[in-house]
C-alpha cells in the first residue's frame, strides 16, 4: 500500500522577495532537481527532487511572502510517496530534502552578497 509523508517548513530569511526568487533556481540547479511549475506573480514554485535506490522523488512546494522589504517568509511542503517496504527507508528524507532546499539556498545567497560586497 502506498501513501505520502508530508513535511512543512516556515522560514524568516533576511532577503528582498525578488533577489530571493532571482537565486532561488541557481540553488535548485545546484541539488541538481527540477522546477516542474512556477508562478513569479504569486511567487510560487513546484520542485521534484531525485530519487534514489529503493527512494521515490519528493514534491516540493515553496511559497514566498514578503514580510517587509527586506525580510521574506518561505513556507516549503514537501511529500514523499512511500510504501509499506519503503517506510523505514523513508524515515525523515522528506524534511532532509527541505533542509538541503534550505542549506542550498542559503549558500548561494551568502555567495551573491559577497560578491557584491567586494565590488
Amino acid at each position: 500500500m502506498a501513501y505520502t509523508r508530508e513535511e512543512t517548513e516556515d522560514v524568516e530569511v533576511d532577503y528582498p522577495i525578488q533577489q530571493l526568487w532571482e537565486g532561488i533556481p541557481k540553488a535548485i540547479a545546484k541539488l541538481e532537481w527540477t522546477i516542474e511549475e512556477s508562478n513569479q506573480e504569486k511567487h510560487y514554485l513546484t520542485l521534484k527532487t531525485q530519487g534514489a535506490f529503493l527512494s521515490y522523488p519528493s514534491n516540493i512546494k515553496l511559497f514566498l511572502t514578503p514580510i517587509d522589504d527586506k525580510t521574506t517568509r518561505m513556507l516549503i511542503a514537501g511529500e514523499t510517496p512511500v510504501t509499506t517496504v519503503t517506510s523505514v527507508l523513508e524515515f525523515r528524507r522528506t524534511r532532509e530534502r527541505i533542509e538541503q532546499l534550505i542549506v542550498a539556498l542559503a549558500q548561494h545567497m551568502e555567495k551573491q552578497q559577497q560578491s557584491q560586497q567586494q565590488q
